[in-house]
């Protein structure tokens, strides 16, 4: 039974991930790459040297990440707060002024493989401060924020589970 379970939510983590844009998908294939250091990013998503100069930009950024995994707040105090939310605002708004993840959706699915499931908590408070950071275009800030249903917002509560599907790079998908 918990085989089937497991394999009924890796395949709701795959419908969701088709449900995201081609541009959310790439993007979320590359930053996994960088992020969790898959595969050398330059030379599978570098088609020009605009895309070098961000996969470059993007390996800074997420610098970030290592200690963001071992610096997890627990959700009950407020020790330590400032320093990860801190952080993973900053990293997220990377992410966002991108303009490559249009929607908290694409947002959560990203960070909870990047850092992992003990994150969920924070990714809301982190994507709605750098949404409206003044370097996220006013446009676009509107979308991104209105992108959060109030459910995700307000959540009582959030799955402990790891995720079980990172998608990868395929060359035919290219």
């Amino acid at each position: 039974m918990a085989v089937t379970g497991t394999a009924s939510l890796t395949i709701a983590e795959m419908r969701e991930f088709a449900g995201f844009t081609a541009a959310e998908q790439r993007y979320i294939r590359r930053s996994l790459d960088i992020g969790l250091g898959r595969c050398d990013a330059f030379r599978i998503w570098g088609r020009n040297a605009g895309e070098n100069a961000a996969i470059r930009s993007q390996y800074v950024a997420y610098q970030e990440l290592k200690a963001l995994r071992q610096s997890i707040p627990e959700q009950s105090g407020f020790d330590s707060i400032e320093g990860f939310v801190g952080k993973l605002t900053r990293v997220a708004a990377f992410d966002l002024a991108q303009e490559r993840i249009d929607s908290f959706s694409a947002f959560r699915f990203l960070y909870e493989r990047l850092i992992s499931a003990d994150a969920r908590p924070w990714l809301p408070s982190a994507f709605c401060a750098a949404a409206a950071l003044p370097q996220i275009r006013p446009d676009r800030r509107k979308m991104l924020l209105q992108s959060i249903s109030e459910a995700a917002a307000t959540a009582p509560g959030w799955s402990d589970r790891e995720p079980s599907f990172y998608p990868e790079f395929i060359e035919e998908a290219a």
